[in-house]
């Protein structure tokens, strides 16, 4: 079993070179959600299938890793992140080798959510996410949107040298080479894991935004199981509501007129100032907290949705998809650091593999339910309408934590 680090490590140098490596795990861990992207349409040309048959490794990918966060995240807590990293290693590279090698779509889909969802990917975000958050107090919030940025950044580096690689060798090679830069690179980087965090032997400290420190036995005054489940609904309504503009940009775009190239342009620039949103929130969290911090991020992205209802212009829509993507970049972290303020630190990785699982299973409902929206009413204005819904829905719960939180903080006495 790996050894305990000592509590003075907390906040320390060594955290913030951990927090590097965290960095570039979850970047070489999270690239196959983009990628399949990218070979979805020589997949779909090779292996002779429909446009939604071609979608269902992405699919696949995103429910796995999903239902992967619960049992990494578990493992985390009771061996420590380095064998769940080595689990990762290990999936990440046979992925990508046998879907090299597949030989239909439905055994690429497999793979995909099997290997590289369930074991792979799922072993770099959840756990990371919340081990991080165990190994600072200061800065906690910026550090988890450090270690949260990686999902980001791997779809802004590997879509571009895939690209290149299926133009120069093809996608088989290229996925070969994928399984293989990235399974090293995971295996190697987790041996500077091995230390477990020392938060899980000491008792939790206050946050720079707490008067008192909660009670992690009742978080929000609540029996956990029943906070457990508000933030697992808010974790699914927000993250419905966040993939309308992002799942539906590009062909809400070729509707307009404006052609797909306009939609990705759009859509690179959402995830571009997705990444300064998960950093920026990470300050404000910070000084504000979590909950406070995922009710700002939950507010904005509904103004940031509703401006895409009166606007539908080119210019218009570049703006409304940097605003979209600088006002929810933040709240997916935000959940990491509730866990770690409002329950038990030995319960972090499950908890917080559990809202992760939620946030996937709500992008991938919320994709779908928007195409099925737009097939029953013709009309992305009734998609975005019902992505409202859900960030409204997200909204209510969110405000009910925190007018608990507000209701048991004690005021400070008035000055005399």
């Amino acid at each position: 079993m790996s050894a305990v680090a000592d509590s003075s490590l907390i906040d320390s140098r060594y955290a913030a070179g951990r927090l590097l490596t965290t960095l570039a795990l979850v970047t070489l861990g999270n690239g196959g959600m983009y990628v399949v992207a990218v070979v979805l349409p020589t997949v779909q040309a090779e292996f002779g299938v429909g446009r939604a048959d071609a979608s269902l490794p992405y699919t696949l990918m995103l429910v796995c890793l999903g239902l992967g966060g619960l049992w990494t995240g578990r493992m985390a807590d009771r061996y420590g992140i380095a064998p769940v990293l080595g689990i990762g290693a290990a999936a990440v590279a046979a992925g990508y080798l046998l879907a090299a090698l597949s030989d239909s779509i439905w055994t690429f889909g497999l793979v995909h959510g099997l290997l590289l969802g369930m074991l792979g990917s799922s072993a770099t975000f959840a756990p990371l996410i919340a081990d991080t958050a165990l190994w600072w107090n200061k800065r906690r919030g910026i550090a988890v949107a450090i270690c949260a940025s990686g999902n980001y950044v791997a779809g802004t580096v590997w879509p571009p040298i895939v690209q290149w690689g299926i133009e120069a060798f093809g996608w088989r090679p290229t996925y070969m080479a994928m399984g293989l830069v990235c399974g090293a690179g995971i295996a190697l980087l987790s041996l500077r894991m091995r230390l477990r965090p020392p938060q899980v032997d000491v008792a939790p400290t206050l946050s720079p935004s707490m008067t008192i420190a909660p009670d992690t036995r009742r978080p929000f005054g609540l029996p956990p199981s029943l906070a457990q489940s508000l933030l697992f609904i808010a974790g699914i309504a927000c993250c419905v509501a966040m993939a309308m503009p992002q799942v539906h940009i590009v062909a809400y775009c070729v509707d307009l007129g404006f052609g797909a190239a306009r939609g990705a342009e759009m859509l690179s620039l959402m995830l571009v100032c997705g990444i300064v949103s998960r950093l920026v929130s990470g300050l404000i969290c910070d000084r504000i907290g979590g909950i406070r911090t995922l009710l700002l991020g939950s507010a904005l992205q509904g103004v940031a949705l509703l401006l895409f209802l009166p606007f539908d212009g080119l210019v218009p829509l570049y703006v409304i998809s940097a605003m979209f993507g600088l006002f929810q970049g933040g709240i997916v972290p935000a959940y990491a650091i509730i866990v770690r303020e409002h329950f038990p630190a030995q319960e972090a990785g499950a908890r917080v593999g559990a809202l992760v699982m939620a946030s996937l299973f709500g992008m991938a409902l919320g994709g779908w339910m928007s195409g099925w929206v737009f097939d029953i009413t013709g009309s992305y204005h009734a998609a975005f309408l019902n992505g409202i819904g859900w960030n409204l829905l997200n909204l209510s719960i969110t405000s009910f934590l925190f007018f608990r939180v507000l209701r048991r903080t004690p005021r400070a006495p008035s000055p005399a």
